[in-house]
């Protein structure tokens, strides 16, 4: 944490708008994890030139002093005193807030703290932008946990599959796959997992019900773990029985798009590009305009981050990024295909963290 700290420090502009900046103020979640390596549902993450606080309540002071390294802890009564007293103490000026997650509630809050003691409050982009730029380029250890909580997925997959019988219910299936995932190391799941069958594969985000799993129906799992606070992104689309012509036609050119923009995945491709190496597979199909969503996204401390693989966003691809790669198609009322994986962004190339077949299986 104290080269994250010390990297973030050497970023941060030395004024803003003729204003003098001598500190950040963390407040949202994710960010104060990633910064103090400490999980919790409140705090403050207070960065100085020379000094980095966690600022946290009874509740986790304990805790924190065992397992944090790289920043002072420090107990709190109240926040705001204790902000206006490190204020004081190290005669602070310029504040930069987070812009994107701070309520307006908390804004006046601090603008008010800030106010008290003659520190100005700097809130805009600055500090989201910096923040974010940092954790698109992932360390090998943060890779390492990405690695980890997809090894889970990948062993809860397994699992499921086993589970997947003319009658099974999706709800249910949905529901051993978490408590099969929690058991085997999994923090909690990444996000709301997805288990849907027949018509239902049709909607990209469906949710399971208590709809039973019929022969020639596909199943479409999207899976995804954390661990050590860090996530993983998987689907895949299987069937039961048996499938029809169409239905291998749909799955053959879906994982046709996504197999070619892999090999195309590098350090300096655009996100443009990547999605529409996809999108031109299928839309010189017969299923044009089917794929209705971006092509991908980046994964880490949260399942969604920068950057979002689409049309819309020139960005270049740089090395050590993590990102999925997810081409779908969505045929209403019918049936719908999507096969993700989760790469490693590399100079010549990109490293799959993602290990089970694409072959369709037919259980």
């Amino acid at each position: 944490m104290l080269q994250r700290i010390s990297r973030f420090i050497d970023t941060m502009p030395l004024a803003d708008n003729g204003i003098k900046i001598d500190a950040a103020l963390i407040s949202s979640q994710t960010n104060r994890l990633y910064f103090s390596g400490f999980k919790s549902s409140d705090g403050l993450v207070f960065i100085l030139r020379g000094q980095a606080y966690l600022l946290v309540d009874f509740r986790y002071y304990e805790l924190a002093l065992k397992t944090v390294s790289g920043l002072k802890v420090v107990l709190v009564d109240t926040f705001s005193e204790t902000l206006k007293s490190l204020i004081r103490h190290h005669k602070i000026n310029g504040i930069l807030l987070e812009n994107e997650s701070l309520t307006l509630k908390k804004a006046d809050l601090f603008q008010k703290i800030f106010e008290s003691v003659g520190a100005t409050e700097i809130r805009n982009d600055t500090l989201d932008n910096i923040i974010l730029d940092m954790r698109k380029i992932k360390t090998p250890d943060e890779i390492k946990r990405i690695g980890n909580a997809q090894k889970i997925s990948e062993l809860s997959f397994n699992y499921i599959l086993t589970k997947i019988k003319n009658g099974a219910r999706e709800c249910d299936l949905a529901l051993d796959l978490e408590f099969f995932m929690r058991k085997n190391g999994a923090t909690c799941v990444a996000f709301d997992l997805i288990v849907i069958s027949g018509k239902n594969t049709s909607m990209p985000h469906g949710v399971p019900t208590m709809k039973q799993i019929e022969d020639g129906d596909f199943i479409t799992i999207d899976m995804g773990a954390v661990f050590e606070g860090y996530n993983s992104d998987m689907t895949r689309t299987v069937a039961l029985g048996h499938v029809s012509d169409k239905q291998k036609s749909v799955y053959n050119t879906v994982l046709q798009a996504q197999m070619l923009t892999l090999s195309n995945v590098k350090a300096g491709v655009s996100c443009y590009e990547l999605d529409k190496i996809a999108r031109d597979v299928i839309d010189k199909s017969p299923y044009k305009g089917t794929f209705g969503h971006a092509l991908g996204h980046g994964v880490g401390l949260e399942v969604h981050e920068i950057p979002v693989i689409s049309l819309k966003n020139e960005e270049l691809l740089e090395d050590s990024m993590v990102i999925t790669v997810e081409p779908g198609i969505y045929l209403k009322n019918e049936f719908g295909v999507r096969i993700e994986d989760m790469v490693v962004v590399e100079k010549n190339g990109c490293h799959n963290l993602t290990n089970i077949s694409k072959d369709l299986i037919i259980l």
